[in-house]
């Protein structure tokens, strides 16, 4: 497919998405208004205990566990990672240019008139 033809497929539709989301809040102002006592079964609220705790003082004998703690908190990331993600990288971009190089050189060969 010409390129510029995919281009301008995308150009319309990114096009029709912006109108889509600008016309949205629009046409739900556009609403008609809800009745009075539309909402018979309202949402639970977030949290179903009681915000006074009923225990005791000490009904639990025991220290509460240590929190556990996560690497990139800790001390950030291992050398060993950064250098692992470094090399995906590197090896990721060589696979593309690669093939880029690879396509080019195949079109040249069926353009040429040999």
């Amino acid at each position: 497919m010409n390129p510029i033809r995919a281009i301008r497929r995308l150009a319309c539709l990114l096009a029709g998405l912006a109108a889509a989301f600008a016309a949205a809040p629009a046409a739900l102002a556009a609403a008609p208004p809800r009745p009075p006592g539309w909402n018979k079964h309202p949402p639970r609220p977030a949290s179903t205990h009681p915000a006074i705790n009923y225990h005791p003082p000490g009904w639990n004998k025991h220290p509460p566990l240590p929190a556990h703690v996560h690497a990139l908190a800790a001390g950030g990331m291992p050398g060993w990672q950064i250098t692992l993600i470094a090399a995906a990288t590197v090896l990721a971009a060589v696979v593309v240019v690669l093939l880029a190089r690879a396509r080019a050189a195949r079109r040249r060969a069926a353009a040429s008139p040999a």
